[in-house]
């Protein structure tokens, strides 16, 4: 699919240009056979490591599951008390106000630091430093209208119409809950749909017809911020990020349970990705952010389909591809792997107008 071409009146940053070709930490190309060679040799190695530690992690995993098992337990049977055992409370209620909390008390912090601009420390985290710092008044207040309007109209809308779709598939509310292991595998599957769901749904999203009269909305925020993850128009609400979100839970037939967990994950990840900031020990959101700042590059969540289909080819040439990493130290990933220079810079003669 071909893309609108987008029309920027700043310059892009110096870690949004491709890399120098020439150098030292441009990967070198590698054969098929050596990386089919080096694969081989991880996933065997990660298969005997496995296989050799499976009982011990699967006793201790039993162990912690077992005892807090009753703790999950009761919560569950709590809210099932507090609905009344009424599945239709249970799917309509219990999701949007279990995802409402969910997304609002993740950006609260976000939004403090865009509001307030403190603490001063967190700032030094900004992914595009000087945007949305303060964020402009008018346009968060819009803003908080349209994901307002998504959430309590839009979400509902749609959970309530499934509620056929819930019960059909054998999503329930049952008083036990799913164990550990499963849990994790339809976490794992869930993953994968929603990639897919994401990637095809949001590059359609990006075609010419389509773009201008629906995207573009969404694409406002050139420098995102963490509630921009669900400002769009409700259609795109509705097909690129509701349905890649609630599809895995409906193809399993999942515990609703399961389902609430899932949504949590989901929901605190494309905060984060939408947040503009890089934040040690959390998600990096490198890639989303380029997707603003470029328009057409990194369409999915993990990035899988984008290599399979070349639409991260401009980010892996970039330095913002170095950044993507998940931080475990406290320095700045700009500090870390700092813009190139411009040409004609230099510590005496300054800069000129022309950059690399």
């Amino acid at each position: 699919m071909t893309e609108e071409p987008q029309c920027q009146a700043m310059s892009e940053p110096d870690w949004a240009k491709p890399r120098d070709p020439n150098s030292p930490r441009k990967e070198k190309a590698k054969s098929v056979i050596e990386s089919l060679k080096k694969t081989a040799f991880v996933l065997g190695t990660a298969l005997i490591c496995f296989a050799a530690a499976r009982n011990s992690i699967t006793w201790h995993v039993e162990r912690f599951w077992g005892a807090s098992g009753d703790f999950w337990q009761t919560r569950w049977r709590w809210i099932l008390d507090l609905f009344g055992h009424n599945d239709v409370a249970v799917i309509v209620l219990g999701t949007t106000l279990e995802t409402f909390f969910v997304f609002w008390f993740v950006n609260a912090f976000f939004l403090f630091i865009d509001i307030t601009g403190r603490p001063k420390w967190a700032l030094k985290y900004k992914i595009q430093d000087g945007q949305n710092m303060p964020v402009d008044k008018k346009k968060l207040i819009r803003a908080i209208k349209v994901v307002l309007f998504n959430q309590l109209v839009v979400g509902v809308g749609l959970t309530a119409a499934l509620i056929p779709v819930y019960r059909w598939r054998g999503c329930s509310i049952d008083e036990n809950l799913p164990s550990f292991h499963w849990v994790l595998f339809e976490i794992a599957c869930f993953t994968l749909v929603e990639e897919f769901g994401f990637y095809y749904s949001h590059r359609l999203a990006h075609h010419p017809k389509i773009y201008k009269y629906i995207h573009k909305q969404h694409h406002e925020w050139t420098a995102p911020i963490g509630i921009v993850s669900i400002y769009a128009h409700p259609l795109e609400h509705l097909v690129s990020n509701l349905c890649p979100i609630v599809l895995g839970p409906l193809l399993m037939g999942s515990h609703i349970a399961t389902a609430w967990l899932w949504f949590s994950i989901a929901l605190t990840t494309t905060n984060i990705s939408h947040s503009g900031y890089h934040f040690p020990f959390l998600p990096s959101p490198e890639a989303h952010d380029f997707h603003h700042l470029k328009f057409n590059q990194n369409y999915g969540v993990l990035g899988v389909l984008d290599r399979l289909h070349g639409t991260d080819i401009q980010f892996r040439n970039s330095v913002a591809y170095d950044r993507h990493i998940m931080m475990i130290g406290l320095t700045p990933l700009t500090e870390a792997f700092p813009d190139r220079p411009k040409k004609g810079c230099s510590p005496k003669k300054g800069c000129s107008d022309k950059i690399e």
